[in-house]
């Protein structure tokens, strides 16, 4: 948590020209870094908690005991400092109440073009992964053209008799050069 952007931004100025202001700064983020870091110390010996919401409201009510007062976007950044992933843990929603994404979980999927997307996904995919969805925002329509499929033409390699003749051309040709170095 002590690295996160808005957690070490507490302790630093933004004063550049006001040495004493800068100071001051500098003692007061310390100060509301000590003071956060006291606030969410008792929580370290708890159990483990399986739910976001739940930790964030044991976070809420530590920093509310001890009188310490969280912006919120420092708040999400120790929050996800102090969380780990969890395959058994709830699934994290959003404000709606829709299944946040794990990006270590995405996939694509290229989906014949004359076939409906659903019916795709529940042939395909669902049987393997029955807690897949489709986020529709991300869906692009189009076609791919393999162009090697279609005018590739295989060239077998030169006989390798003729590629170590060439290389044993260049080999002397460096040592003919590396001979004129040398003297």
């Amino acid at each position: 948590m002590a690295q996160t952007e808005p957690f070490v931004a507490l302790a630093a100025s933004k004063k550049r020209k006001d040495t004493a202001a800068a100071e001051a700064e500098f003692t007061e983020g310390r100060r509301q870094q000590q003071s956060i870091l006291a606030a969410l110390r008792p929580l370290a010996g708890q159990v483990v908690v399986k739910n976001r919401e739940q930790f964030a409201a044991l976070m809420t009510a530590a920093l509310m005991q001890a009188g310490v007062s969280v912006p919120a976007p420092l708040f999400k950044a120790i929050l996800t400092a102090l969380s780990e992933r969890d395959e058994t843990a709830d699934v994290c929603t959003d404000r709606k109440g829709q299944p946040e994404p794990d990006p270590e979980l995405r996939d694509y999927e290229n989906v014949p073009l004359k076939e409906d997307v659903r019916e795709y996904m529940a042939r395909e995919v669902l049987p393997h992964v029955p807690d897949v969805w489709v986020d529709d925002s991300k869906t692009k329509v189009g076609y791919e053209i393999n162009f090697n499929r279609c005018f590739y033409q295989y060239i077998p390699p030169r006989p390798l008799e003729e590629i170590e003749a060439d290389l044993r051309q260049v080999e002397a040709e460096i040592a003919a050069m590396l001979a004129e170095v040398i003297q």
